[in-house]
């Protein structure tokens, strides 16, 4: 489900990244024939290709941050994603909220601008992560360290992963401050060989990094980013989990502190042509089960 992946594009924009804090696998087989840069590369082809070609989703994302937790579903369509809100700190909406967080979507619906420039800044952000794609088999050196099992959640449970460590190239030289991120990241990116897709990428900042010559801002060594794919529907990958922690500056003065967790489940496929309207609608009729379930659960105590 690519277009999650987009919506925080901005962050991946800034942070970028691969990783550590993986488990030990073992070296029962040999390292595969192609260079682990030649696998990284048809890896990332194949994430490119599924961006523009995917097939779409409705899903639920939940997400933690030292604030709380905020739940919603969200659905794909031709023309931008459509969030709905549906629990704060794993509590259902109650009538108000709904009525509030229907009216903040509607305008979309109602004002064409409005989702035309939802539309743009989601193809931008998606131009920024393409950007990121494409580096990582130039702006990395990789090399072989084992293997791991695929669990739920990261690759396709049971299948074999490949398992590559990675580090700066220092031949690389990044052609924008979008990219200019990577030449402080370090860590681990796990690959299915076979499928030939990225199972996870799991980075850590091994010194502070400026983007924008430093002019626009840096990020502070230490922080991490964490992106886990997984197999779902008959071998289309989506994204199940992303995990950041980072701290910096932005234009010298203002503050960098994200720190966030979050999931994605429950995955069903939706028409390619769907709307926006037509999303909404969708969403909407989930939010009123969730109620329902909700209005039956308490009065069942």
């Amino acid at each position: 489900m690519k277009p999650i992946l987009v919506r925080t594009a901005w962050r991946i924009a800034l942070v970028a990244a691969l990783a550590p804090n993986l488990n030990t696998g073992s070296m029962a087989q040999g390292p595969p024939a192609a260079t682990p840069s030649e696998l990284v590369r048809r890896a990332v082809a194949n994430e490119i290709k599924s961006n523009n070609q995917g097939p779409k989703y409705m899903c639920r994302q939940r997400k933690e941050t030292p604030a709380g937790s905020q739940t919603k579903l969200m659905v794909e369509t031709r023309d931008a994603m459509v969030g709905m809100v549906v629990a704060y700190n794993d509590q259902p909406l109650n009538q108000q909220q709904r009525r509030d967080e229907y009216g903040r979507i509607e305008r979309f619906v109602n004002q064409p601008s409005e989702l035309e420039r939802k539309r743009r800044q989601e193809k931008e952000s998606a131009e920024r992560v393409n950007l990121i794609l494409k580096a990582l088999p130039d702006a990395f050196l990789y090399e072989y360290d084992g293997t791991e099992t695929g669990r739920p959640g990261v690759g396709k449970p049971g299948e074999q992963l490949l398992r590559l460590k990675f580090r700066p190239n220092p031949r690389y030289d990044p052609p924008s401050h979008v990219e200019q991120v990577l030449t402080g990241m370090q860590g681990v990116v796990l690959l299915d060989p076979q499928k030939q897709r990225i199972a996870r990428i799991d980075g850590t900042l091994f010194k502070d990094v400026g983007f924008g010559w430093g002019i626009l801002g840096h990020l502070d060594r230490g922080g991490h980013f964490q992106v886990d794919q997984a197999n779902v529907n008959d071998d289309n990958w989506t994204i199940a989990r992303m995990d950041l922690a980072f701290t910096g500056k932005i234009l010298l003065f203002k503050s960098i502190d994200i720190k966030s967790t979050e999931t994605y489940d429950d995955f069903h496929p939706v028409p390619a042509d769907l709307t926006f309207a037509q999303g909404l609608e969708l969403l909407k009729q989930q939010q009123a089960a969730i109620a329902q379930n909700q209005a039956s659960c308490c009065s069942s105590k």
